[in-house]
């Protein structure tokens, strides 16, 4: 499939003939992903609807390569993403045949969302995902602070104050900055003092990676994202924190703007499954487990059954089309925690 035809899709019927044309060609090429349907009963002749395309657990992207072959100038992996982990924790690897496919999927997200990262300074707090130079973030963080070419846009380190003083003197300059972090790195970062915050987006990416933090039920030890958020508008000042939701085994993020719900590029959707029945799909509005469809992964596996717990949203609400447009956007989404037998990880660990 030609790669550019994803980025053009703009309504559920060209999204589910291609979902269907990239299950077909995965159910071929993916020897994983063959191997795994075959063992279902699975006749992808038979599949007519998106709803029936099977969705591959994402713990096989630790003992398998997952990759479908002949799709792309190289075989087994031009670059290989690792997932963040502890000593002796088996990693996700992702094997992406073409980096330009993956450029252009998260340049094109952080588009939708918020227009050419060239009209902002970039800022990254990312210290336990720096020393993963296999990174998926790292990876486009780098990219993203190449980009908006300010002189400011770097790295940083969270306990650094060059961090405040290069944000203070941006906002005085009425510059549009946008500070990128895992949660606990936003959480040890200096306050920024009293003063003009306008033109601040914060914007976190989870990642507290079983810190000492107050016990959540759902989140395995992790605060809740209210309570996260509420603590990061008092110290730097601003009226809602933005999340970011993507990880190693996907090419495509979502995004929220500060009401907890992630919002989709058109070539990505979520459905929520029954945890104790993975076969079965629950309505909008009720929790479960989240089954991700990510139409970049043209090259891996589009259709993975993550261990992330949430509920989906209905689309097109009023104020969906009030903030974002209608038409732009796929599912709407809010994660609540991780099912209980998962491992950790280092995204997306936060209760809603």
């Amino acid at each position: 499939m030609n790669p550019s035809r994803i980025f053009s899709l703009r309504t559920p019927f060209q999204f589910e003939k291609a979902a269907l044309e990239i299950f077909r060609i995965q159910a071929e090429r993916n020897e994983v992903y063959k191997s795994y349907i075959l063992q279902l009963g699975v006749n992808p002749e038979k599949v007519k609807s998106i709803s029936q395309i099977p969705f591959l657990p994402i713990e096989f992207f630790k003992t398998h390569e997952v990759i479908t072959r002949d799709q792309g100038p190289g075989t087994r992996g031009e670059i290989v993403f690792l997932s963040s982990g502890t000593t002796g924790m088996e990693r996700s690897k992702h094997y992406v045949s073409d980096s330009s496919l993956y450029e252009r999927s998260f340049r094109k997200c952080f588009e939708l969302f918020y227009g050419d990262a060239k009209n902002y300074a970039i800022l990254a707090l990312l210290p336990s995902y720096y020393e993963n130079k296999n990174s998926s973030l790292i990876y486009m963080m780098k990219e993203l602070i190449m980009k908006s070419k300010n002189k400011h846009s770097a790295f940083y380190n969270h306990k650094d104050e060059n961090i405040i003083r290069a944000i203070k003197t941006l906002l005085q300059k009425k510059n549009k900055v946008i500070l990128f972090g895992v949660s606990f790195a936003l959480l040890d970062c200096l306050p920024l003092e009293k003063g003009s915050r306008g033109g601040l987006i914060v914007i976190e990416t989870g990642g507290m990676k079983g810190r000492n933090t107050p016990l959540h039920p759902l989140s395995r030890g992790e605060i809740t994202r209210e309570e996260l958020h509420k603590t990061l508008c008092k110290k730097f000042g601003v009226k809602t924190i933005h999340s970011e939701y993507g990880m190693t085994e996907l090419l495509s993020q979502a995004y929220s703007k500060g009401d907890g719900i992630f919002n989709c590029p058109p070539r990505m959707k979520v459905f929520v499954r029954e945890v104790n029945d993975p076969f079965q799909f629950l309505p909008h509005g009720q929790t479960g487990a989240l089954n991700i469809m990510d139409l970049a992964n043209i090259h891996s596996c589009s259709f993975i059954a993550t261990q992330d717990v949430g509920r989906t949203h209905k689309e097109n609400s009023r104020n969906h089309r009030n903030k974002f447009g209608a038409g732009k956007f796929g599912t709407r989404f809010e994660v609540l925690g991780r099912l209980d037998n998962s491992d950790l990880r280092g995204c997306n660990l936060l209760a809603g």
